[in-house]
């Protein structure tokens, strides 16, 4: 027990350690890399396939416009990953969990859309809040603090993007990315 709370404290330093860089302007994250943004997006899609298989989910990437853009690809991916991750925790098992990249004049969208629950409508608005939970019981079964959300808007906005999320019309939450390609 004293091992897996080491390990939660240390993911949540690194948590905050990342959020905190951000916030103040993250000279640690120079945009010089060239991403492939379809091909990180596959294997997100792949890797969290496989951890929602282990709870009775899955994971599908529906369309995947090929794309790239400059930036740090290490940050662009864990910000992805933290909104489908979340999408796993909450919502596998109630239908699968969709992710679709798309391309429209010089910005790519990557949406991740569950089926689940969705979001009180008057807690959307707080969602991309350093640790903001929605219902207090059911972030603490996931192991999650709440920064995972603000590290993918942080991320995103470093890259001249934004991220917001919106409850879909027939059910489930629908989180979109929108990225500058140029």
């Amino acid at each position: 027990r004293i091992e897996e709370g080491a390990d939660e404290l240390n993911d949540m330093i690194a948590q905050l350690l990342t959020i905190t860089r951000l916030e103040t302007g993250a000279p640690d994250y120079p945009k010089d890399d060239v991403i492939d943004l379809d091909k990180m997006v596959a294997e997100v899609c792949a890797d969290a396939d496989f951890e929602a298989g282990s709870r009775g989910g899955e994971v599908r990437l529906v369309a995947n416009a090929p794309c790239s853009m400059k930036g740090t690809a290490a940050l662009l991916r864990s910000a992805i990953e933290n909104v489908v991750r979340n999408a796993v925790i909450h919502a596998a098992g109630e239908g699968p969990i969709e992710v679709s990249l798309s391309v429209e004049t010089h910005c790519a969208f990557i949406s991740v859309r569950d089926h689940g629950p969705g979001v009180p409508e008057d807690s959307l608005h707080a969602l991309f809040r350093p640790f903001y939970r929605v219902a207090e019981g059911r972030e603490r079964e996931s192991g999650g603090v709440g920064l995972g959300l603000s590290i993918a808007q942080r991320s995103a906005e470093l890259h001249g993007g934004t991220v917001s999320a919106h409850n879909a019309e027939s059910g489930g939450l629908l989180v979109v990315f929108e990225l500058p390609l140029e």
